[in-house]
């Protein structure tokens, strides 16, 4: 899909709503580092997040609840007849049970959203983590092959950020991790990565960059992560 044909789609893949191929192909623009796309996506998120701030709901008031039995075909009227007492007071519980689970169902609807207001807050931070990284000045960019596919960006001051494809998912139990390599150091982990279905990952170590970094590693790892690498890299992209 091209923009044009995604453009409709930013909103509803900002608060999880996009069909699955838009969803794929959002992602994987995204992962390629598209300008574009994390532009809209900037915007879709804004958007998104002025939702989050949904108050919570409030009780049902006297004349609503009176509005809902009447809709019923009850009238509330002066009688003291006992039948007419024991009518009312069945429909005002049904009332209140009915208006207890809307405020139950309501409540959870919300924390579901914000919970996925969230998650796509800290989505739209890392986009522009890696937005910074790639539009910087002395951006350096590094290729590496022979299987997993991509390109490493380094800026000394903002961070490195990984861009791969033909990465295929790690198995369960283990994820991927970054490592950064001084010359003549030992390496140092760089954070825990899992690639998507498609085989592309996308991760970013933020902060200032060791002047002395020498290269840019990825290894599988136990799902907690290691202080050293316990296996062949996968990646490694060298920037000497």
């Amino acid at each position: 899909m091209n923009h044009e044909e995604l453009r409709d789609q930013y909103d509803l893949y900002a608060i999880g709503l996009a069909d699955e191929d838009a969803g794929a192909e959002i992602r994987a623009h995204l992962s390629r580092g598209c300008e574009e796309c994390m532009l809209q996506m900037k915007h879709a998120r804004e958007l998104s997040a002025l939702l989050s701030a949904t108050p919570d709901a409030a009780a049902p008031s006297p004349k609503l609840r009176r509005r809902i039995l009447a809709s019923v075909g009850f009238e509330q009227r002066r009688f003291g007849w006992a039948p007419w007492l024991g009518l009312a007071t069945a429909l005002s519980l049904f009332g209140a049970f009915y208006f207890s689970m809307r405020e139950h169902q309501v409540a959870e609807n919300m924390l579901v959203l914000r919970e996925q207001m969230r998650r796509q807050s800290i989505e739209l931070t890392r986009m522009n983590e890696a937005f910074s990284i790639l539009s910087g000045p002395e951006t350096v960019v590094v290729g590496f092959g022979q299987g997993p596919k991509g390109k490493v960006y380094i800026d000394r001051t903002r961070g490195v950020l990984l861009i791969a494809s033909n990465l295929p998912p790690a198995p369960a139990g283990k994820l991927y991790e970054m490592w950064t390599i001084p010359k003549g150091g030992k390496p140092v982990a760089a954070g825990l990565f899992q690639s998507e279905s498609g085989g592309t990952a996308m991760h970013i170590q933020p902060g200032a960059v060791n002047p002395n970094l020498a290269t840019v590693a990825v290894t599988l790892e136990d799902a907690g992560g290691a202080l050293a690498p316990t296996s062949t890299p996968i990646i490694a992209a060298s920037l000497q």
